[in-house]
């Protein structure tokens, strides 16, 4: 739910305001984004997931659940509990958007020369997963089915402009964004104006790479999901277990918070997709992760 804005607020995020003097005076000494990542790979136990997945696929013939529409939500519901996660530097300021985000690839067809189209999803506290894997379903069949969406035709109208006046054109944005003035139009469909930019190269049987953040846009958060593999794990008792394992990249902004809160959002993230059942609920309902 948009909050009532205050001066000084964005259209789609409002100012923080109750930082301590460390955090405020950090955007003056690390003023870029890309001198400011920290990379985490962290590994995920899916095998319950994939349980899940497979019983709620046995009656669901519409909209198939897949373990990426599983991995949105639970970055969602991470996300809207653990907000720091929102956060992005703009012009020096501190802002935390008001619902969640995420972009990522469509490859229209899976080969070398297949087209790719930029989707974004927005969230917030009453989605679901269900209502998730139905609007990324829909989303991906339009893209492949109109072979595009608003960014491809805006994007198609840009790179056919001179190379000065697309350099100046981009200068300009810049520009705008640094002062809070760029336009709606531009922004709402930017998947770089996201709390996350998601790629999911398990889909093309990769691993998870470190993607580095850009010193455009908005966005603090980069994650890639790599291809689910088999390892041999130990329980707490010492005992061995072959579990389904995917690894996850992620890139985010350390001026946003610290390493005690990204450490707690990871144990967050995990115990939800250890868990999937407690995605199916609003995402504002509370979890309790920490026993």
């Amino acid at each position: 739910m948009t909050e009532k804005r205050k001066r000084g607020d964005r259209r789609e995020a409002k100012r923080v305001r109750n930082l301590d003097s460390m955090h405020q005076f950090m955007p003056y000494v690390l003023t870029k984004r890309c001198d400011s990542e920290v990379y985490i790979n962290e590994k995920f136990d899916v095998t319950e997931a994939l349980k899940y997945i497979a019983e709620k696929n046995q009656t669901e013939t519409e909209h198939k659940l897949t373990l990426f529409h599983l991995i949105l939500a639970a970055l969602s519901k991470t996300i809207i509990h653990r907000p720091y996660l929102n956060r992005f530097i703009s012009g020096r300021r501190f802002y935390e958007r008001y619902d969640v985000s995420f972009s990522f690839v469509v490859k229209k067809k899976f080969s070398d020369k297949g087209e790719e189209s930029l989707m974004i999803l927005r969230t917030n506290e009453d989605s679901t997963l269900s209502q998730i894997s139905h609007k990324v379903s829909e989303c991906v069949h339009e893209v492949r089915e109109t072979g595009g969406n608003d960014l491809d035709a805006i994007l198609n109208f840009l790179v056919k402009l001179p190379r000065p006046a697309l350099r100046l054109f981009a200068s300009i944005l810049n520009l705008l964004e640094y002062y809070n003035c760029m336009p709606k139009f531009l922004s709402e469909v930017d998947p770089y104006y996201t709390t996350v930019l998601i790629a999911n190269l398990g889909s093309i049987k990769c691993g998870a790479p470190y993607h580095h953040l850009t010193e455009y846009g908005t966005n603090s958060v980069m994650v890639t999901v790599g291809e689910i593999h088999k390892e041999n794990l130990l329980d707490s008792e010492g005992n061995s277990h072959i579990r389904d394992i995917v690894e996850m990249g992620i890139t985010i902004d350390e001026r946003i918070g610290d390493g005690f809160y990204f450490a707690k959002s990871i144990k967050l993230l995990k115990y939800l997709i250890s868990n999937p059942v407690l995605l199916e609920a609003p995402f504002k309902e509370e979890v309790n992760y920490d026993d």
